[in-house]
């Protein structure tokens, strides 16, 4: 035997043996690496990126706001004294007083969980309608491909903040509940299309790899490899652009509210007191600053949130 066999089969041994040098036990050394997967990948990125923490640190601050208000204040945003009319920043109230004498911290703090249940509810069934027609177009193609992508042509091409006032001026003066409904309703109407297109490009992919083939092969049917093998590749991206629908929902929210066609008191919205403010700007500015400061870090934060998360998904990007 030569050197080179030697040392071969020698190195042959020492890898068959385990760590108490024992033969015939496995290598513990190959089975210690597993491969990582695409959420395992992200994960790791967005770990290492600042905005992602900064930004998640802002949404579950405001989620608290919204579930626990009297976590962060315990005025009542309803007390209003008019003796207190426009004061200044106090031991009972750090931004001050409106117009009305209510706390305008207070107002504020609890003005985000009608902002937040909004834009929330609106990407859940945002979410829903685009899955289903993302997920038809993209895996039957021909025919219901076509109909489909004109739906969304269609649905796109109108204007989300004009339709929105048309339809909302239709509900005229209806209940508080009613009208936090219709706007939901509308918002998620007319704001599926984007997603909609996402989905149906990963779902295009999708099923085109060898996976869905073999599915195909082993007898599964539509539903099945829909359900079980494209929808997962397709959650992903779906999920970024929603969460970027989010924040954008929350400000058209806010928007409607101040135009004076979407939420209206006694419900508590920012872009009432943003309204309020600006009426009576000259007496004090604070009224109008904290509401809109809030509405501001929100949606900055749900956007800056979908941008690190699709920033860690995209292979491209790394």
């Amino acid at each position: 035997m030569s050197d080179f066999e030697t040392v071969a089969a020698t190195e042959n041994q020492a890898a068959r043996r385990g760590p108490s040098g024992e033969p015939g036990t496995p290598d513990k050394i190959g089975t210690s690496h597993k491969p990582r997967s695409l959420a395992g990948d992200a994960w790791r990125d967005l770990r290492r990126n600042p905005i992602f923490w900064i930004s998640l640190a802002l949404v579950t601050a405001v989620s608290l706001m919204a579930i626990a208000p009297g976590l962060f204040t315990s005025n009542d945003p309803q007390d209003c004294v008019l003796s207190r009319q426009n004061s200044g920043p106090s031991a009972g109230a750090i931004f001050g007083y409106d117009f009305q004498g209510c706390d305008t911290y207070a107002r504020a703090v609890y003005g985000s969980r009608a902002s937040l249940l909004v834009g929330a509810l609106s990407a859940l069934f945002t979410g829903i309608i685009a899955l289903a027609v993302g997920l038809l177009a993209g895996y039957f193609g021909r025919w219901v491909d076509a109909v489909l992508s004109r739906l969304i042509d269609i649905v796109l091409g109108i204007p989300l903040l004009l339709a929105a006032i048309v339809l909302l001026k239709r509900i005229g003066s209806a209940s508080p509940n009613a009208r936090i409904t219709a706007v939901i309703f509308v918002l998620a109407v007319l704001g599926w299309t984007t997603a909609a297109r996402v989905v149906r490009s990963s779902v295009i992919t999708a099923k085109e790899q060898d996976y869905v083939a073999a599915a195909r092969m082993l007898g599964a049917g539509h539903g099945r490899i829909m359900l079980r093998h494209i929808l997962p590749n397709a959650l992903a991206p779906a999920i970024v652009v929603l969460t970027i629908a989010l924040g954008s929902f929350i400000a058209a929210e806010a928007t409607l509210s101040f135009l004076g066609i979407g939420l209206k008191a006694p419900t508590i919205s920012w872009g009432q007191d943003i309204d309020t403010g600006r009426i009576h700007m000259r007496e004090s500015a604070t009224p109008l600053i904290v509401p809109s400061a809030f509405l501001a870090l929100t949606v900055l934060a749900f956007i800056m949130l979908g941008d690190a998360i699709r920033d860690a998904f995209d292979p491209k990007l790394r």
